[in-house]
């Protein structure tokens, strides 16, 4: 049930929205295979819904919830339930509320088994701990959403980053998560990055990690001493217990990469506590040494040791060759209270100059499903409108996108490429994108403007990582791939909320034929109305 609960943090008690009265939610353990009926009652004072990030969701893209996407929102006091199968996937991923900023507290993990007589490609740890890494803010976050509406500049930071819920012994009236463990032992950590608009270093004191999957994909192991991770990605990590008996902080805070953009630079933490610590061990727990908030090196040193287990089949004979810009724009508008960006603008964001905005009155996929006219144009672009210098200098007579309801159709079974370029329209910055209903190979990352006689010659085609977030370099390009095998209309949008809220999105329609989603299954019947 998602309802209204009073929490306590930073020495003030406010309500936050949850699900079951847990912030954060409640873990979702199942096999891969298993079948999932979730039902989903509104109890708040907001429309919800729920999107199960990283599920493919084949067949059912009635159930991946992203509002006036794929479903309109469940009213207060009404509930729709969400029905899907998990297939092929395991590892960590997680769920969450897709309705406006509302996934700030409505957020928990997923994390998939093997099928029963199937294991781990790694031994097997003695325990499991998931890692939820938040943001917090003193205020109603849709609250602080709609004074940045209202306003035309940039949301309010937060006021704290959690563990688990938790701020940490940093902050005024501290709350901590700790984990005992035992010499000797290897645990492994389930770390997701559900921050609404920060990418977070990750460490543990004195402790190496071996990273053995991200988005529930299994990775080549290789070992590393901080992780980092931009919203909504996952990362699985072996930690053994191998150092002198104490207490050491596990500490998250951020890689701030957009220049002169304000963030939120305090640190988070939680304790690794082992239970053979003798008496007189220091009380303060030793704090790892993180990165520089804006050090690009150690992510771009990070993001290149992930890679798949062995050779993999990526897509090599290219159907649609898709070239994105994707980056922030202002909206110029006169001077005053709902005026107040940089030098009297807006806030806007789009990919190839288009700001995306989302339908009201129905969803994408029921407007295509039922023949809806007039919700929904298909002719974005396959490329930028203009050829520029992306991450060089601008011209300002770039920076204002075009507003539309634009998808792009994608025949069934086409092998699809999408080269993402960041701008530097304000500036450059690093953004997590995720598509849904896919995961994709991420065959190529660099920096500056990507140049196809140059780089593609670098592309990884044998062991590229499978992901279904990645985090374009800041200032750079990534490169995916993948097959069209999933019908349906699926969102591809920049993670950072504050982004979408902007228009950092557009949608692809996957079909084969006119007018056709292959093996879709029809509506559901509680399928929330509009």
């Amino acid at each position: 049930m998602v309802q209204e609960t009073p929490v306590t943090r930073l020495c003030k008690t406010h309500n936050i929205i949850t699900v079951n009265g847990q912030f954060p939610g409640p873990t979702l353990e199942v096999r891969n295979g298993d079948t999932l009926v979730v039902e989903v009652l509104n109890s708040a004072r907001y429309n919800v819904t729920i999107h199960w990030h990283g599920i493919r969701q084949m067949r059912t893209p009635w159930a991946d919830g992203p509002e006036y996407v794929t479903q309109c929102p469940i009213k207060p006091g009404a509930s729709y339930t969400y029905r899907f199968t998990i297939e092929n996937q395991e590892g960590t991923l997680w769920w969450h509320a897709h309705s406006r900023w509302l996934r700030a507290t409505v957020y928990g993990a997923l994390i998939i088994y093997p099928k029963l007589g199937t294991t781990y490609p790694f031994p097997k740890p003695k325990h499991e701990i998931p890692l939820l890494l938040g943001e917090w803010w003193n205020r109603d976050p849709i609250s602080v959403l709609r004074q940045a509406l209202f306003t035309g500049a940039a949301p309010n930071v937060s006021d704290a980053y959690t563990i688990n819920g938790q701020t940490g012994d940093l902050y005024p009236c501290k709350g901590t998560v700790g984990f005992p463990v035992k010499y000797g032992e290897t645990i492994l950590l389930r770390i997701i990055n559900a921050a609404l608009n920060q990418q977070l270093f990750f460490s543990v004191a004195n402790h190496r990690l071996t990273v053995v999957e991200a988005d529930a994909a299994y990775t080549k192991p290789f070992t590393t001493s901080t992780l980092m991770l931009g919203p909504a990605q996952t990362t699985n990590v072996l930690l053994t217990a191998d150092q002198t008996p104490g207490r050491y902080y596990m500490a998250a805070r951020a890689y701030a990469s957009a220049q002169n953009a304000p963030f939120d630079n305090t640190t988070t933490t939680a304790i690794l506590e082992y239970k053979s610590a003798r008496k007189g061990v220091p009380s303060r727990p030793t704090l790892p040494r993180l990165p520089a908030y804006n050090d690009t090196a150690t992510v771009s040193a990070f993001t290149a040791q992930i890679k798949s287990p062995s050779k993999v089949e990526v897509p090599t004979q290219i159907d649609e060759n898709l070239f994105f810009t994707i980056g922030l724009g202002f909206v110029n508008c006169t001077p005053g209270p709902r005026c107040q960006g940089p030098n009297n603008t807006r806030f806007a964001a789009s990919m190839n100059n288009i700001s995306f905005v989302l339908p009201r009155k129905t969803s994408l996929l029921q407007a295509y499903y039922q023949n809806i006219p007039g919700v929904y144009t298909t002719d974005f672009p396959a490329a930028p409108p203009i050829k520029f210098n992306y991450t060089g200098n601008v011209s300002r007579a770039l920076w204002q996108p075009r507003f539309g309801t634009k998808l792009y159709k994608l025949k069934f079974g086409s092998s699809v490429q999408i080269v993402l370029q960041d701008t530097a329209i304000f500036t450059t910055d690093d953004h997590p994108i995720h598509l849904h209903g896919y995961h994709f190979y991420v065959v190529g990352q660099g920096t500056g403007n990507f140049n196809p006689r140059r780089d593609t010659a670098s592309f990884n085609l044998i062991d590229p990582p499978q992901r279904n977030t990645i985090d374009v370099p800041v200032g750079g390009w990534a490169v995916l791939r993948f097959v069209a095998d999933n019908p349906g209309v699926w969102l591809f949008h920049c993670h950072i909320d504050a982004h979408l809220t902007w228009g950092l999105a557009m949608s692809f329609l996957v079909e084969n034929g006119v007018g056709k989603l292959q093996s879709v299954e029809p509506p559901p019947a509680d399928l929330p109305p509009c």
